[in-house]
């Protein structure tokens, strides 16, 4: 089975809402960019579809120090490289032979291109921080061009 849609989601910080359980089902890959929380975030989020998922400055303990702080996936013939914080990339994407760069940690949804390299920050899908967004994104691979979706989840999924 290709990967064609992938679920993007970060910064969940031991909560995990039931509009993003109903907004990744249906995903074939769930990719959760740090501050996990919980390891309960991560079981459930595998009850969906497999999960790739790094370590955020909030992850502690013995099952946290277990998750990489980065991650490299491939879906459907493109290479994701997975990060909390954009701001600790220590390697050019394009060189290295990324097509997609995913992050989290400023809990604002965000995405951009640069050199031919889709930068996605799916946002915070957990407690609310201030004024921003509730989000997580949906990233489909399965044509050209790509389509990504930041879906809010204070108006449900």
């Amino acid at each position: 089975m290709s990967t064609r849609l992938i679920g993007l989601i970060s910064d969940t910080h031991g909560l995990l809402r039931n509009e993003a359980l109903r907004a990744l089902r249906g995903t074939d890959l769930i990719i959760h960019a740090g501050d996990v929380g919980k390891p309960e975030i991560l079981d459930r989020l595998k009850d969906l579809a497999p999960v790739v998922a790094v370590r955020g400055n909030v992850d502690e303990g013995k099952w946290a120090m277990q998750l990489p702080l980065t991650q490299v996936t491939k879906a459907d013939g493109a290479t994701l490289y997975i990060l909390h914080d954009l701001e600790q990339l220590s390697l050019d994407p394009l060189a290295a032979g990324f097509q997609v760069v995913i992050s989290g940690h400023t809990h604002q949804p965000h995405q951009a291109r640069r050199a031919g390299v889709l930068f996605v920050n799916p946002g915070s899908a957990g407690p609310r921080r201030f004024q921003l967004p509730i989000t997580l994104a949906r990233l489909e691979l399965g044509k050209t061009p790509w389509t990504l979706e930041f879906v809010d989840l204070s108006k449900g999924a």
